[in-house]
C-alpha cells in the first residue's frame, strides 16, 4: 500500500498528528508551506524519497531497534510537517537549522496549538490539542460581548458551533468561555448557560482517503 500522507480535513490532520504520531514519540519536527506555484504532490514525493519514509511498519520497527529514528510526513493542502522520533537519521542533519521539539514548541495549525503535556507522574508525555491562545482570547472576548445580547438557546448553539474538535483541553477552554458568559449574565439577571448544553465528545475521523484493496 502506498504511503498515505495527505489529510483530507483539518480534523484529520490534527488527529493524525496528535494521536497517530505525537502519541508514539514523534517529538521532533519541521513544518512549512508549499508555494502556490509548486505542485504539492511533487513536494510529497521529494520529501518521502529524500528521507526514505515510505517503508512498512515492520521495517520501521526494525530500524528503530537498531537506533535509527522513525520519520513521518503529513500534509493538509499546502501545509506540511515532517516528524521524527529519537535516533539517528539524515533528517536531523538536513534540518538542523529549522528543527523544533514539539514538547517545547507546539505546532500552530489552523487555530490549534498541538503539543505535549507531562504525565501525572511526570515521567512521560501525552499529546495536547488546544485552541491557540490568541484565537481563544479572541473567542472569549466575542462571547463576552454576546452574553447580554443573545438568549440562552442562541448562545448555547453558538458555543456548540465553535469550529474546534473537542479534545479535553479544548473542552476546558470552552467551559472557561461559558463561565465568563455566565458571570456577565448573572450580573444582568439573565438565565445561565448550562455547561452540559455545550459539551461534545470527540468523534474519531478517517484522516486519509480510503484506498481500495
Amino acid at each position: 500500500m502506498a504511503y498515505q500522507c495527505v489529510a483530507t480535513s483539518v480534523a484529520g490532520f490534527v488527529q493524525q498528528l496528535a494521536v497517530g504520531y505525537i502519541a508514539h514519540g514523534y517529538y521532533f519536527y519541521v513544518s512549512g508551506k508549499i508555494p502556490i506555484d509548486k505542485n504539492p504532490t511533487d513536494t510529497d514525493a521529494k520529501i518521502i524519497g529524500q528521507y526514505g519514509i515510505d517503508v512498512s511498519k515492520w521495517t520501521r520497527c526494525r530500524q528503530r531497534k537498531t537506533g535509527a529514528a522513525g520519520v513521518q510526513y503529513l500534509r493538509y493542502r499546502n501545509q506540511f510537517i515532517i516528524l521524527a522520533t529519537h535516533g539517528e537519521h539524515l533528517f536531523f542533519e538536513e534540518e538542523t537549522r529549522n528543527l523544533r521539539d514539539i514538547r517545547i514548541q507546539p505546532v500552530r495549525f489552523m487555530g490549534y496549538s498541538i503539543g505535549c503535556r507531562k504525565d501525572r507522574n511526570g515521567e512521560g508525555f501525552h499529546p495536547s490539542v488546544r485552541i491557540r491562545q490568541d484565537v481563544y482570547t479572541d473567542l472569549k472576548g466575542r462571547f463576552e460581548k454576546l452574553a447580554l445580547h443573545r438568549d440562552g438557546d442562541a448562545l448555547a448553539a453558538a458555543l456548540r458551533s465553535i469550529p474546534f474538535e473537542p479534545y479535553a483541553p479544548v473542552r476546558d477552554q470552552i467551559q472557561c468561555i461559558v463561565r465568563a458568559v455566565n458571570r456577565r449574565r448573572k450580573v444582568a439577571g439573565l438565565e445561565q448557560i448550562s455547561p452540559r448544553i455545550v459539551f461534545r465528545e470527540r468523534k474519531p475521523v478517517k484522516p486519509f482517503v480510503s484506498l481500495a484493496a
